[in-house]
């Protein structure tokens, strides 16, 4: 079945999926449970149980996988994994679209859309927001790119896993945008943990720790959604009014912090990386502006 055979639009149309970890299974089963079709395929065939239970078919091999569907998901470690599954399928991607929801870099997505061309396919950059118990969710959206109109004619079947959030034509931008939020999230557990470190050394428990420090956390947001003017606008303007709070005064703060966690026996990695940033800041001259004046040296290490 080719691309042009398949109806994206109606709930029968058939979806391959590649990779059955613990999302490829979530979306898999979400596909089924919206009356799709569903191939799969996985380098470790028992991983399939569960879901043929459900009702997918397992295909014997990569190509056979790919050539049952004109929509075909990736669901994998990385994009090397692309290849090495589907590179001795590579003749049966014409007329296919590849949507590949794996985590790598901007410009490996950009790459692996021109290898994607080369055979004849379409190919959409997709990272998935929310962990596998919530794939289909109401609360679970996906970013997209690449070409518009492959977005658009896949979107009714995409829709399934979660909302489609389309980025633009740029098959990295997706990747690129994936990879930002997880540098919040990544960020924002390191310094959870590091927190609960710091309170653990004078005896409280994680189990008191951690909601305090999740409500600082999730106060981030508000807080800077409440400013009187919004702080991405500020940035996109090179505006950095320091009337609440400044670079120098911020940067105090991270000081204490290091000190106290060196004090405490602490490994010193990210509040050094925090500290480091608004020391450059001040040094160039700006510890009277606001904090987000240390994009500055973000975007322009020496």
């Amino acid at each position: 079945m080719n691309e042009r055979q398949n109806d994206t639009t109606g709930r029968d149309t058939a979806v391959t999926v590649i990779g059955l970890g613990p999302m490829g299974r979530a979306m898999t089963r979400t596909l089924l449970a919206a009356g799709h079709r569903v191939t799969v395929w996985n380098r470790t065939p028992g991983r399939a149980d569960g879901v043929l239970t459900d009702g997918a078919t397992l295909a014997a091999t990569p190509a056979a996988a790919v050539g049952a569907s004109g929509l075909v998901i990736l669901s994998l470690t990385d994009y090397g994994a692309m290849y090495d599954i589907l590179g001795d399928a590579a003749s049966s991607l014409a007329g296919r679209t590849l949507v590949n929801l794996s985590s790598d870099t901007p410009d490996r997505s950009r790459r692996a859309a021109a290898w994607a061309a080369d055979h004849g396919a379409a190919f959409l950059t997709g990272g998935v927001m929310v962990p596998a118990p919530m794939v289909g969710s109401e609360a679970a959206h996906v970013y997209y790119s690449g070409p518009a109109g492959v977005m658009e004619r896949h979107r009714p079947v995409l829709s399934r896993i979660g909302s489609p959030k389309y980025l633009g034509e740029d098959p990295g931008l997706a990747q690129m945008m994936y990879q930002a939020q997880l540098a919040v999230f990544l960020t924002t557990l390191s310094g959870l943990m590091h927190a609960t470190a710091m309170l653990g050394t004078a005896g409280m428990k994680a189990a008191q720790a951690l909601p305090e420090l999740l409500s600082s956390a999730d106060s981030i947001g508000a807080i800077l959604r409440s400013a009187e003017e919004h702080p991405g606008s500020a940035l996109d303007a090179g505006k950095h009014p320091g009337d609440l709070s400044t670079v120098t005064m911020m940067g105090a703060t991270s000081d204490h912090i290091v000190e106290t966690s060196a004090s405490l026996g602490l490994d010193l990695a990210l509040p050094s990386a925090v500290q480091a940033h608004y020391r450059r800041a001040i040094e160039a001259g700006h510890g009277g502006d606001n904090w987000t004046r240390i994009i500055d040296s973000i975007r322009a290490p020496d």
